[in-house]
């Protein structure tokens, strides 16, 4: 993780856990600030996130990620649960705001289910003027096979300034799927082509590698920052 580094900062009580610890890329004062949750079933230190969150810190941007309690847990030992409740999340979510020293814009968003906890706090924290925008990196729009089940009702009258980043044969929502929906003009998408749920193309289809289509994604989400 080229760039990067851990920086220790004291749990507030939320979860099972004593302390938790973000990890910066672009440590860089005055920068904007985008804050970054993990998927359902993976770290903030997967392949995918170092890509993105060193992709954007080349491009001018601190990215500082954290993890949830249950998912921290497992660095020392704790046994593997699923995720708790949105809820809870949440108030992890806010508890992780709260403990980053930011003295720039802040964009709070994720992977997958980072992103979709993000985007449940996101209007509370916008109208309080904590945060500038909102960042989801393939947004669950759905769960897998079960179209009918849309985790869509929130994202209808969202008023904080948004991008989705989502590969176009995602499975948690198609671009067929997803031009369907009724969501708020303040949602701006950009589709990776034959992206599936981590953006990764087909490259027999694009003629793209993964590394390509994350390095397109940065750019994309530098350009609609305006940085």
């Amino acid at each position: 993780m080229q760039g990067a580094h851990w920086a220790p900062l004291p749990y507030l009580g939320v979860g099972d856990l004593t302390e938790y610890q973000f990890l910066l890329s672009g440590d860089i004062s005055g920068r904007p600030t985008i804050l970054l949750a993990h998927g359902a079933g993976a770290g903030m230190d997967t392949p995918f996130m170092d890509t993105i969150s060193e992709g954007l810190a080349a491009r001018g941007l601190r990215v500082a990620r954290f993890e949830f309690s249950y998912m921290a847990a497992r660095r020392t030992g704790g046994a593997k649960r699923p995720p708790p409740k949105v809820s809870l999340l949440e108030e992890e979510y806010r508890a992780a705001i709260d403990a980053l020293p930011c003295d720039g814009p802040l964009i709070i968003g994720g992977k997958s289910m980072g992103g979709r906890v993000a985007s449940h706090i996101a209007d509370d924290l916008h109208a309080q003027g904590c945060i500038a925008g909102l960042l989801c990196l393939g947004y669950p729009f759905h769960p897998v096979g079960k179209p009918e089940k849309l985790r869509v009702d929130h994202l209808e009258a969202l008023q904080t300034p948004t991008l989705i980043c989502q590969g176009s044969r995602d499975p948690f929502g198609t671009r067929a799927e997803v031009s369907g929906y009724r969501l708020s003009p303040q949602i701006s998408l950009t589709w990776v082509e034959d992206g599936d749920h981590d953006l990764k193309p087909r490259i027999r289809v694009t003629g793209k590698s993964h590394g390509e289509q994350l390095k397109d994604a940065a750019e994309n989400i530098v350009r609609w920052l305006g940085n």
